[in-house]
């Protein structure tokens, strides 16, 4: 067995909770992160919401908006926003079963990276449960095209990243990495590099009404040759690192995933339209335990996964 594959169902010890500012709506939101029982899968539930049905699950078909960042939304309407970065430190932790509890739409943004969201995980610590978990195999390549930008999946043993990137600023360019994100290099190599954005997409996004937190206390500004942050980047190479936490965020809307990840110039939508093109494809995955088992899809659970033909 791999490091990076865990045999049993994993939830948090107890409960833990941060706040911070939405990078997008610019309120100020509070997140609660709760043990969940076997099986409950990820749910987040929006507190503010008391009308109608407040719960969202964690699941590829909920995704209702990829620009910027992934939004998902339920049957009633409800929706939760920026939801990557904390899929990614939950993914690297290999946590399956959550509940978080959200008072507005959006989750906070914190310092524009996962390592928070992996700080409160690692200060309270998991909780192995009594039961299989259950990976998604790939069993045949699989790829997504748009123009340039491509994402494809091959079968492995493992959850493998390579991301690249091209941007024309200067302070970007052309950079790549390869990872396999266990917790320890999760912890190490993604987990704090931060969003970013060019300044010249800064005001196009406010006045689309997005971006109204952004700071430069939660992103990378990027104008040209110069980095805008006074402290600078953290990694040389921050940006496609933050695209790969992004990617491995996207990714886990699926659950686990037991395959090879390659991706260029993409993001949120092609992360996305990836995940869409594998479960929908015929014969191209399966349900699998670490003990070597098929595992058969639940009849009664409402995702796409289930009712995609395996």
């Amino acid at each position: 067995m791999n490091m990076t594959n865990v045999r049993r169902q994993t939830t948090l010890n107890s409960a833990t909770v941060c706040a911070g500012i939405e990078l997008h709506g610019g309120n100020h939101t509070r997140l609660a992160m709760r043990p969940a029982p076997v099986g409950t899968g990820l749910v987040f539930v929006r507190t503010d919401i008391t009308d109608r049905d407040n719960r969202i699950l964690v699941e590829p078909d909920a995704v209702s908006d990829v620009k910027n960042c992934t939004t998902l939304e339920n049957a009633a309407g409800v929706e939760v926003s920026t939801i990557e970065h904390l899929l990614a430190a939950l993914a690297a932790s290999g946590i399956d079963n959550l509940i978080m509890e959200l008072d507005g739409r959006e989750l906070p943004a914190l310092d524009g990276s996962a390592e928070p969201f992996l700080k409160l995980i690692e200060r309270v610590g998991l909780k192995r449960q009594e039961a299989p978990r259950r990976y998604v195999e790939v069993l045949r390549p699989v790829e997504v095209r748009k123009g340039k930008a491509f994402a494809r999946i091959v079968p492995a043993t493992r959850l493998e990243l390579s991301v690249s990137i091209d941007f024309e600023d200067e302070a970007i360019g052309q950079q790549k990495v390869e990872i396999v994100p266990d917790v320890r290099a999760f912890r190490d190599r993604l987990a704090s590099a931060r969003t970013f954005a060019r300044l010249h997409e800064v005001a196009a996004l406010q006045a689309a009404g997005l971006s109204k937190g952004g700071s430069l206390e939660n992103a990378i500004i990027v104008d040209g040759d110069k980095i805008l942050n006074p402290e600078g980047l953290r990694f040389a190479d921050e940006f496609v690192r933050h695209k790969a936490l992004d990617l491995l965020g996207d990714l886990y809307l699926g659950g686990p995933i037991l395959g090879r990840v390659e991706t260029h110039a993409s993001g949120h939508g092609l992360n996305h339209d990836l995940l869409m093109a594998l479960y929908g494809t015929q014969g191209a995955w399966r349900f699998v335990s670490m003990n070597g088992e098929e595992l058969l899809p639940e009849i009664d659970s409402p995702s796409r996964l289930q009712s995609v033909s395996a």
